[in-house]
C-alpha cells in the first residue's frame, strides 16, 4: 500500500498541470541552458539527466539563467549511496567555487534529505534533527519528488509531499540553479521533470 501511495504521488508530481509561465529546465535531449562546473560526467539516458563521479571533485551542473522567486519541482533518484543536492539562488566565486543555498539529497542513515545547507559558506541552516516525518520521506534508490519554494526571504521544501523546511534567510535574492555530484567516489544521480514556475 505504501509503495502504491508513493507511485500515485510521483505520478502527480510528474503530471502536475503546467502553468503558462512554467519553464522546463531540462529538455530531455541535450544540455541546452546548462553549464558544467567540475569534473563530473553528465549524460542523458532515456530522457533523464544522469550525473556521476568523474575525477572525484565537487561538481555541479548549473543553469545559465538566474532565478529569484519560484517554485521548482523535480524528480530524482540515487543509484549510489553518495550525498548530493540541488542548489538554488547560487553563485560561483572567482576561484570557481560554488556557494549558496543547497537542498540536501542524503541517502545515508542520517536522512536529512530536503534539509537546507549553505554550500561554501555557513553550513547547515535547517537540518532535519527535529523532523522525523521528513527524515522518513526520502526513498533510497527510488524516484523522489522534490518541491522547493523561494519567495523573498522565505524558503520551503517538501520531499514526496512531506514538509521538510520552512525558514527565512536573506543572504541571496537570486542566482542559478544547479545539480550536485558530491566529491568522492560514490555518487550517481538521476534527475527528470525539472519544472520551474516563477513567482511574483
Amino acid at each position: 500500500m505504501a509503495r502504491f501511495a508513493l507511485a500515485l504521488l510521483l505520478a502527480s508530481c510528474a503530471a502536475a498541470p503546467r502553468q503558462d509561465s512554467t519553464i522546463e529546465l531540462f529538455n530531455g535531449r541535450d544540455l541546452s541552458g546548462w553549464r558544467p562546473i567540475g569534473d563530473a560526467r553528465w549524460e542523458i539516458e532515456g530522457g533523464e539527466l544522469v550525473g556521476s563521479i568523474g575525477g572525484g571533485s565537487q561538481s555541479f551542473l548549473a543553469t545559465e539563467r538566474e532565478f529569484s522567486n519560484f517554485v521548482l519541482e523535480l524528480e530524482l533518484k540515487n543509484e549510489l549511496p553518495g550525498n548530493s543536492g540541488v542548489q538554488v539562488r547560487s553563485h560561483q566565486n572567482e576561484q570557481g567555487r560554488v556557494f549558496g543555498y543547497q537542498i540536501e539529497i542524503d541517502p545515508s542513515d542520517r536522512a536529512w534529505s530536503g534539509g537546507l545547507y549553505d554550500e561554501g559558506r555557513r553550513g547547515w541552516l535547517a537540518n532535519l534533527k527535529e523532523n522525523p516525518e521528513a527524515r522518513a520521506a526520502f526513498r533510497r534508490g527510488e524516484w523522489n519528488c522534490y518541491r522547493i519554494e523561494l519567495l523573498d526571504h522565505r524558503i520551503r521544501t517538501w520531499v514526496n509531499g512531506v514538509p521538510a523546511v520552512d525558514t527565512t534567510d536573506d543572504a541571496d535574492a537570486s542566482g542559478f540553479i544547479a545539480l550536485q555530484v558530491h566529491s568522492g567516489n560514490n555518487t550517481r544521480m538521476r534527475f527528470r521533470n525539472l519544472r520551474l514556475t516563477p513567482l511574483p
